[in-house]
């Protein structure tokens, strides 16, 4: 049985919409945008949520940024981040206030069961 121009039409343009959507998705939230090392002191860790529990974390950063507004003046750097690893969580929760060096990916969306930053530290290169 031979698919009409209109079946044929309507399953193409399925198919184009589900592969578009796929791609949407695997690089808004599986591609790793970008990847790297920061170093700076502990601010706060901590492991918050309603639904989804997550590792949530804030780095101070050495240096200084302006806001570029006069009245603002100067603010410290900030590297706020999020942690998936129980295993990694536990050994950042006895870093607080240490100097640490942490590496990161980055993704282009958050999920929520991946925590609230798109930067997700997944190894502690050095904590003193």
């Amino acid at each position: 049985m031979a698919m009409s121009t209109k079946a044929k039409v309507i399953t193409i343009a399925s198919l184009v919409l589900v592969l578009a959507l796929t791609a949407f998705v695997y690089f808004r939230f599986c591609f790793v945008y970008s990847s790297g090392v920061n170093a700076g002191d502990i601010n706060y860790f901590q492991r918050e949520g309603v639904i989804f529990k997550t590792y949530e974390g804030k780095m101070i950063q050495s240096g200084f940024r302006s806001t570029g507004t006069a009245t603002d003046g100067l603010h410290s750097n900030e590297f706020k981040f999020s942690v998936t690893d129980d295993k990694l969580a536990d050994s950042l929760m006895r870093c607080s206030g240490k100097h640490v060096e942490l590496r990161w990916k980055r993704y282009m969306g958050t999920l929520p069961w991946r925590g609230n930053s798109q930067f997700i530290v997944y190894e502690i290169l050095s904590a003193r």
